[in-house]
């Protein structure tokens, strides 16, 4: 098949996703986007290479091009936004067969479908290395009102949606021999391959007042010190308050390892981590039990810097930003 060949039927993979807000999508030298006069755009991109990000033999084609804008979508969710409108760039190894590359845009498209966000456009081209994705995406929040990582203050809440760590323990066990039960091999598993960007409870803490928020996908401990940096606040987390899977408890016990490195340390959970004050998390805490979205107090603000984490024995220990890193050693 020649370029426009594949193009167009790439096109139409995706064609199902165009809303209301893409006057002028696939086909045209750029995509036309329209948002409302009260809005802010936020736009964030991110790129997911073969052999770093994602191995075929864990993930299948169609779970690529989900975790791919599943990605710029959270960063979306963090900013209280919502997704309007996508890009895709690829660069494709030749031998790479045509069909997989059409099951990574049913994957984009699924994940597109559930947020009502449009792919535009993208590019495609070839390359003589692996597989690499970039996913843009473009979100609108109320004009002025965006969630930064740099509102949080003293006497805040800290708070996280979902649970954390489990898509690590979903790597781990993917790539390793342990043995889990049934019922949380599958929960580890799609924590891991299809990860949900939490764009409802994200406008939920964007309404209710939040002053700090952060998208997990480098670790908790890694988007803590990000608030903690850029609010120039210390965060204080009760460790025993952190959710964690029963799923990740029955891997952990598995592997011989503490439960907790994988919620610090792992990643990829595309949960949310910020803060709030009391009032507003109480106002958040109600609405997003009303829509079936869990939402956990881990600890408070205080003055000073950093991160610690306060265990079951009232020791305080300082925790750093060792999540993952890609030019880390």
């Amino acid at each position: 098949m020649q370029e426009f060949e594949r193009i167009e039927r790439l096109r139409k993979r995706v064609e199902g996703t165009v809303n209301k807000h893409v006057k002028v999508a696939i086909g045209d030298d750029a995509a036309v986007v329209g948002t409302e006069p009260d809005e802010d755009h936020v736009v964030t991109t991110d790129t997911m290479v073969e052999g770093v990000h994602f191995l075929p033999t864990t993930m299948s084609w169609y779970d690529i091009g989900y975790k791919c804008m599943a990605a710029s979508v959270s960063d979306v969710a963090a900013m209280g936004g919502r997704p309007i409108a996508a890009v895709l760039a690829l660069a494709v190894p030749e031998e790479l067969d045509f069909e997989h590359l059409e099951m990574v845009y049913d994957g984009v498209a699924g994940l597109c479908k559930e947020f009502s966000c449009s792919l535009a456009g993208g590019d495609l081209t070839r390359t003589s290395g692996p597989l690499v994705l970039t996913s843009t995406v473009l979100g609108a929040v109320p004009k002025d009102r965006a969630l930064l990582r740099s509102g949080a203050q003293p006497g805040d809440v800290v708070f996280v949606t979902g649970q954390v760590g489990t898509s690590a323990a979903g790597l781990e066990l993917l790539v390793g021999t342990a043995v889990v039960p049934v019922d949380s091999q599958l929960e580890l598993r799609q924590a891991h391959q299809r990860p949900l960007p939490q764009v409802t409870a994200g406008q939920i803490l964007l309404d209710a007042g939040a002053s700090a928020c952060n998208d997990i996908s480098d670790g908790l401990a890694s988007e803590a010190n990000e608030i903690a940096a850029m609010s120039g606040v210390r965060l204080r987390i009760d460790s025993a308050r952190i959710p964690i899977s029963p799923a990740v408890r029955d891997f952990s016990r598995a592997v011989r390892k503490n439960p907790l490195d994988y919620a610090w340390y792992g990643g990829e959970d595309y949960q949310l981590i910020g803060t709030a004050s009391s009032r507003s998390f109480a106002v958040a805490l109600a609405r997003c039990e009303s829509v079936g979205v869990k939402l956990t107090a881990i600890g408070r603000v205080e003055a000073g810097d950093g991160v610690v984490a306060e265990d079951e024995n009232g020791t305080l220990n300082v925790i750093e930003a060792k999540g993952f890193n890609h030019f880390s050693k």
